[in-house]
């Protein structure tokens, strides 16, 4: 494989030793060793959520205490991710990827066995640590190993891994949890961890350019400060909705600190001379661009992600099992349409694959609002399977638009931010959601609530319905009326949480919809260019 520097020259066609290590491997090889490492880390950001009930009981926990084992991994994986770029440089892409897919599985195997919260806990830190690089390191060696004009074939190969694999991760949880234990959640990464281990090995090599990078001082200030201000974000955004944001003195501090923290970050990384996380990939105004979509994006997927569950579960009484069943439609639309836009894109000019996305996105959005508390399985099937194919087409064009302008040098830095924005999107996202869902749902109780008057006839003549159902079934005047109102104002609950979520889904079809003229800011990828060997440095 040719490795090229600047324009024109070819560093690997010069016959020095270190270059001639670096064997010929097929591209798609390599794809499927960084793709078993990639699934297996996204996996494990949604496998644990329906678990942590039997985690709880299982562990003498409470139910809050619990969330701890998700929040821990979150901030740990958070932290790492931005400064993957310099780790691969310092100790080389090939040697950080393996020791990340060896802590990654080791801890999940320890994770597995854990016989306390506090060891599940510092466990799960050590694995969203590890599983940290996994993500931006993949994506590197990806857009590396395959030529400019095969770049969509394989994101849309890579981009599998990033959608099917949040959905499939309740699924799979609920499963393991059900027929066997919560432990297997974490078991089940080691055979998967194991291959990676052995194809990353045999098939991924650093580059020349990786080989001869000079050794630089190590940035402890900007590492400090990232570690800082990406872990009381994550914090703040995990328990935000739990701790009533504003009102409590946890929240606050957490928001002094990321404030504080990012703007000292920004300054440091800035004047360093060898900063840990290179932040002037963000001169490129495509790269720059593509950066925000992929925030707004991860908003809209991971929330629309955590409504959904909500809605079938709580609304329409499905178990968690059957809920991450009707969500598959999700994972099956993005099988279909990824490979399908990584073939034919290059055939066209990409943003129009990422408008048409964009726009779909929107539809199931819009879709999604329209339901109602009559809806069936196949009302969530068709706006699903459509969302998924919606993802294909937004994922891999941008994806590869953004890296466009990147040197093959800077490509690992890039990546890293690029997913940093995307989970960060993902954490503002859900927390928000909920958040906003939440809220809505009290302000519709109310306001449901007034119209439920001894004035109203329709009401009193619900109230007298139902008060004659419980006496029939055995109770008291004074017990029958009880419930009655129990059950009356269970109905308002009903409606008002069907109401928050229609508004919540509203909202977010108006906030894809003016993604789209952001489009028109970025620049067509060319696919022979030399514009991708321009240097960051």
């Amino acid at each position: 494989m040719a490795w090229r520097h600047g324009k024109g020259r070819t560093v690997a066609d010069t016959p020095t030793r270190s270059n001639q290590e670096v064997p010929h491997i097929n591209p798609w090889l390599i794809a499927t060793a960084v793709m078993a490492a990639t699934f297996m880390e996204v996996l494990d950001t949604t496998v644990v959520n329906v678990s942590l009930p039997h985690i709880a009981g299982d562990l003498s926990a409470t139910a809050d205490e619990a969330t701890w084992a998700l929040t821990s991994y979150l901030v740990a994986n958070a932290i790492v991710l931005p400064i993957t770029g310099w780790l691969s440089r310092r100790f080389g892409r090939k040697n950080l990827l393996m020791a990340s897919v060896v802590g990654f599985t080791a801890s999940s195997f320890l994770c597995g066995l854990a016989p306390s919260l506090g060891m599940l806990v510092f466990f799960r830190i050590l694995q969203g640590a590890s599983g940290g690089c996994l993500q931006p390191l993949s994506q590197a060696v990806l857009l590396e190993a395959f030529p400019p004009e095969e770049r969509g074939r394989a994101m849309g190969f890579w981009g599998l891994g990033i959608v099917v694999a949040p959905v499939l991760g309740p699924v799979l949880g609920g499963w393991l949890t059900d027929s066997y234990s919560w432990r297997w959640v974490f078991y089940i990464n080691i055979p998967v961890g194991i291959a990676s281990i052995l194809m990353t090995k045999a098939f991924i090599f650093d580059p020349p350019y990786l080989r001869r990078h000079e050794k630089t001082g190590i940035d402890y200030w900007g590492i400090g400060m990232l570690a800082v201000w990406v872990g009381a974000l994550q914090l703040m955004h995990d328990k935000g909705q739990q701790e009533d944001w504003l009102g409590s003195n946890f929240i606050r501090w957490c928001l002094v600190l990321t404030v504080g923290g990012f703007v000292a970050f920004l300054i440091r990384e800035f004047r360093a001379e060898h900063p840990v996380v290179d932040l002037h990939v963000f001169k490129y105004r495509t790269y720059a661009t593509g950066a925000f979509l992929m925030t707004v994006v991860g908003f809209g997927l991971y929330g629309s992600l955590v409504l959904l569950p909500l809605w079938l579960q709580l609304l329409l009484g499905y178990p968690a099992l059957q809920a991450g069943i009707a969500m598959a439609p999700r994972g099956i639309g993005s099988m279909i349409a990824m490979p399908l836009v990584g073939m034919t894109m290059r055939k066209a000019d990409p943003r129009k694959f990422l408008a048409a996305g964009i726009l779909l996105c929107a539809f199931t959005m819009f879709r999604f609002s329209r339901l109602s508390l009559d809806a069936g399985y196949w009302d969530f099937f068709w706006p699903q399977l459509i969302q998924g194919m919606s993802l294909g087409l937004l994922f891999v064009p941008l994806t590869t638009i953004t890296m466009s302008p990147v040197s093959k040098e800077g490509m690992g830095n890039a990546t890293s931010l690029f997913n940093l924005t995307r989970n960060i999107g993902g954490s503002v996202g859900i927390a928000m959601v909920t958040t906003l869902n939440s809220r809505y749902q009290q302000a519709y109780v109310n306001r449901l609530g007034e119209h439920f008057t001894p004035y109203s006839p329709a009401a009193m003549g619900l109230l007298r319905n139902m008060q004659s159902l419980w006496l029939g079934l055995g109770s008291g005047p004074g017990r029958a009326t009880r419930q009655a109102l129990a059950m009356a104002f269970g109905l308002v609950e009903r409606q008002a949480a069907m109401l928050a979520f229609i508004d919540v889904f509203l909202l977010l079809t108006a906030m894809f919809v003016a993604l789209v003229p952001l489009i028109l800011i970025m620049r067509k990828p060319d696919a022979g260019a030399a514009a991708e060997e321009v240097s960051l440095h």
